[in-house]
């Protein structure tokens, strides 16, 4: 079964000048439902579905199936999503050796940076760049797919 393993961050410094790519990226959920979301994504020019499973007991790890799907196809489904579109630009940053994705989001949920790194098992070991700030991994309200339910802004800051 595809795992998808991450650590979520917080980001509290300067990384843009670190990044070697970046993309735009628009996304919507067909579904929110607890223990599987189902996602439709633009990046660049491609599309993507996406369908997640529960997290672990630790929370780091669930289930995670995606195929890329054509952009026109894409396109559409973002019309049949939740209200709040996700709308983001997408840093890589490598920090030694390891690829960091770094979202700043726009619109109802600018404001806020977050970074996340894939891992290939949950105790793997990795290094923390000076521009990571508080670990929220744990915290379901940093999930893209409770953000466009319940956005950044319209929260108590």
């Amino acid at each position: 079964m595809p795992l998808e393993i991450e650590r979520k961050f917080l980001v509290k410094g300067e990384y843009k000048h670190l990044a070697n790519k970046s993309f735009r990226i628009s996304q919507g959920y067909l579904s929110t439902e607890s223990g599987r979301t189902v996602r439709v994504r633009t990046k660049s020019d491609k599309g993507y579905l996406t369908i997640k499973g529960m997290r672990s007991e630790s929370g780091l790890s669930r289930y995670e199936w995606e195929k890329e799907i054509p952009l026109k196809e894409a396109q559409d489904l973002l019309q049949l999503c939740q209200p709040i579109i996700i709308d983001k630009t997408r840093y890589e940053v490598v920090f030694d050796g390891q690829t960091y994705e770094v979202d700043e989001f726009y619109g109802e949920n600018e404001g806020l940076t977050v970074a996340e790194l894939e891992l290939e098992t949950e105790d793997a070991t990795f290094s923390k760049p000076d521009w990571l700030g508080e670990e929220v991994t744990q915290s379901k309200c940093y999930n893209n797919s409770y953000l466009c339910v319940h956005p950044f802004k319209s929260w108590e800051h």
